[in-house]
């Protein structure tokens, strides 16, 4: 069996549940080499998505959705998720 990377476990987890009409996931961890909160292993990853979940949520909603989607995964695998979340009328 194939264990999936962080990445790739973080995408899974968002495509299956917010079915983004588009997703760019960014490892971010080698940029905080060093950092305290990078020491207990975890990553720090940038998530660019366009979802029609998001139509009519605010800002912090559309934010709360994808954090609630990643609960699991900031327990184990992410230290810092930064997020830019749209609708399709904003898409890339």
């Amino acid at each position: 069996m194939i264990e999936l990377s962080r990445t790739e476990r973080l995408r899974q987890a968002l495509q299956e549940t917010l079915q983004p009409l588009e997703l760019l996931i960014t490892d971010e961890s080698a940029q905080h080499h060093g950092h305290a909160g990078a020491a207990d292993g975890r990553g720090h990853f940038f998530v660019d998505i366009v979802s029609a979940a998001f139509e009519r949520k605010s800002l912090v909603q559309q934010h709360q959705m994808v954090y609630s989607v990643c609960a699991a995964l900031l327990k184990t695998d992410i230290h810092a998720l930064r997020l830019k979340t749209r609708v399709p009328s904003q898409s890339f």
